[in-house]
């Protein structure tokens, strides 16, 4: 990647990793809750609450490697001076997080 292209400002590299950092940030938090969830006896099913601490680890782990690949992206953007790559991984959060929102809802708790 670095092979490629010019060197971009450093003010636009430096907002992309600040970026990557937000983006693990948030993985770090979906795993985080994920074991959370696994650990802390609640009164709701077992399998129920198994399967959500199993959503929000996925989320993580994909939302790190998401991580990774959208910032190389940008940065190959940046250095061959294209636009920036668009997404498609923030609907997936959404959906992921917006699914387990409505499943501890309908649990009631």
């Amino acid at each position: 990647m670095y092979a490629s292209g010019s060197e971009p400002d450093a003010r636009f590299s430096f907002a992309n990793e600040r970026t990557f950092l937000a983006w693990i940030r948030t993985s770090l938090a979906l795993l985080a809750a994920g074991v959370a969830l696994d650990a802390v006896p609640l009164s709701f099913p077992a399998g129920v609450q198994r399967g959500l601490a199993a959503l929000l680890v996925a989320l993580g782990l994909v939302s790190a490697a998401a991580a990774w690949l959208r910032w190389a992206r940008a940065e190959r953007a940046l250095r061959r001076q294209e636009p920036l790559p668009a997404s498609s991984f923030n609907v997936m959060l959404a959906v992921g997080v917006i699914a387990a929102a409505v499943v501890l809802f309908v649990t009631g708790i």
